[in-house]
Order: C-alpha cells, then structure tokens, then sequence
C-alpha cells in the first residue's frame, strides 16, 4: 500500500464522492479513481459500492477506513511534531479524558493554570474509559482523566476524586422543590438514564431498584449532556454524574442531591515508569484544584485506597442484574 493511496481512500470517505476528494487532494478524478482501484487490487475486496457518480462504502471499506483513519492521523501527528522540533517548540500536552470529564473538568484545570496564556501547545480528546487507558499505555496520551473503574497495570494513578451523583430535573418540574430529591419520588416518571451497564448505569438500577421505582419509560444514552438535554426538553428525570451536573449546567435545568448514596469516582492516570514533563504534573494538581472548584462535595482519596473504591462500587451489589425494566 500507498499513501497516496490511503489518502485518495480517506478523502473520498470523508467527502463522499470521488470529485470531492479529488479537490481536497489537488488530483484529478480519474488519478482519484485509479488509486481507489490499485488499493482494492491491493487488499483484495471491493471498497466502495458505485452507482453513477454515487459511491458508497462496503462494509468491508468502512472497517478499513477506521485504521486508515488512525494511521494518517498517526502521520500527520508526525509530520507536525517534525516541524516543531525544527522550530525548537516543546512537545504537545497530550490528555485523554472522558467527555465528562474533558468537557467539565479539565478546561476549569487548565483556565487555572498558566497554559492559556503560555505557548504551550495542548490537545485534549474525549473518548470512552476503556480507550483512556488504551492512549495512556500506548503513549498516545501523557495523561489520562477517566472515571473508575481504571485498569492499573502499567499505569500510575497519581489520585482518586469521590463525588456524589445528583438529579437533574427541568426547573419547571414540581419535584424540584425539594432540595433533596427522594428518588421514590421518581416512580411513574420517565427515566433518562446511561447505557453502559458494567459502569455507573449498574449502581443507578441498583438504586432505583431499592427505592422502589418503576419508571414510565426509559431514555437511555452514552453521554450525561445527552442526559441534561433531554431533562430540559421535558422528557425524563435523570441521576447522572456531578461533574457535568455542575461543570456544565444548563438554564432551564435543576440539579438536586438525592437520597441515595450513588457515588462517583475518577482518576487522573499516567504511563508507569515514564517521566512526565514539568507542565504534566502540574496540570495533575490542578485538575484536583479543578474538581474541588465544581464538586461541592468533593472528596480527594489516595490511590492506594483503589481496592476499597472498587469494593464499594461493586462489592455491595448483588451478584445477580437488577436493573431498569
């Protein structure tokens, strides 16, 4: 293979049709169309499905495409590192952190630290727990900000935040005028709630299960500004985590504590046996500094204490699912 041809495979990808991504490469559309052609001669399967001018992605190119689209990322990334190091420039502050998290909690870190005025370059990307670790143990991430459970092998957890999870309700909502939300309160009411079952979503069934709620439907989703949204359209009630209950908070939505004991925990994560750079550690203390800014309840607990945090996130809970009807 070709970059050439990687990149013509890429670009029509993206722009959907060949003549797109031939202005987006500065190629005619016949040299788009032969590279297309010589890398499926190359793979071996059709990577495009053609009707007319139309072209649509095969399965098959789709699952390719998820690669091609790391690896130019990966060369690109190169290619602008080469550049900088030409100028003498410091290397990129790289941070992988949920979207929780990325969203609102390491912009309030960083607006508290010198970065935003320095010539520091920094990139944040969001992405699932799971791949934080991934980016934080490949290198691909200096640090790593994700909720817990993390896996620790091979990387230093330099600290553990606690914080309650909370309700968010439209402020128009008659049970917002409880400053504590009973969730019983919740029974008939729709519920906006999160999909992943191995994480949060576990101990939210287990709560409403104990509170006695069955709720009228459920709206589930990935991400807790989903959630928020859907509570300000009016369709549910949701218990989500407190970092974008309170790092993000929307007009026309109440955020109340609730009377069940849901918490939620994260870490700030680094590769083990690799040095940071000076602007790394520092950014560390400032995310707590961050956390205790936005959490009211806030709660700093040592890595070491990553047994008991898993124990009290899993252990009391029976082995059997309860979730959600």
């Amino acid at each position: 293979m070709e970059l050439r041809q990687l990149e013509a495979f890429a670009a029509v990808i993206t722009s959907g049709s060949v003549t797109a991504a031939g202005r987006l490469l500065g190629r005619s559309q016949p040299a788009i169309t032969r590279l297309i052609q010589e890398l499926e001669t190359e793979v071996g399967y059709p990577l495009f499905t053609r009707n007319g001018p139309r072209v649509t992605p095969t399965e098959q190119g789709i699952l390719l495409y998820q690669d091609v689209e790391h690896v130019l990322t990966g060369l690109h990334q190169i290619q602008k590192r080469a550049g900088e190091i030409g100028r003498g420039e410091t290397r990129p502050l790289r941070i992988a952190a949920t979207s929780a998290l990325a969203a609102g909690l390491v912009p309030v870190a960083l607006a508290r630290t010198d970065f935003a005025g320095a010539a520091q370059t920094i990139q944040l990307r969001s992405m699932p727990p799971e791949q934080v670790v991934h980016d934080v143990l490949t290198g691909a991430a200096d640090i790593g900000v994700a909720s817990l459970p993390l896996e620790h092998r091979g990387v230093v957890v330099h600290w553990i935040g606690q914080s309650a999870c909370v309700a968010a309700l439209r402020d128009d909502d008659p049970l917002a005028r409880h400053d504590r939300l009973p969730l019983s309160a919740c029974e008939g009411r729709r519920i906006v709630t999160m999909q992943n079952p191995y994480r949060l979503r576990r101990r939210l069934d287990h709560a409403f299960a104990q509170a006695d709620v069955t709720p009228a439907g459920l709206i589930e989703t990935n991400s807790s500004m989903n959630a928020l949204t859907a509570v300000r359209a009016g369709l549910g009630i949701s218990v989500l985590e407190p970092v974008t209950a309170y790092g993000m908070p929307l007009a026309g939505v109440a955020i109340r504590t609730i009377d069940a004991d849901i918490p939620y925990f994260f870490g700030v994560i680094s590769r083990d046996a690799i040095a940071l750079p000076p602007v790394a550690a520092t950014l560390i203390g400032a995310l707590a500094d961050a956390a205790r800014a936005v959490l009211p309840d806030f709660a700093l607990r040592a890595s070491a204490e990553h047994a008991q945090v898993l124990q009290s996130l899993y252990g009391d809970l029976p082995a059997n699912k309860e979730s959600l009807p």
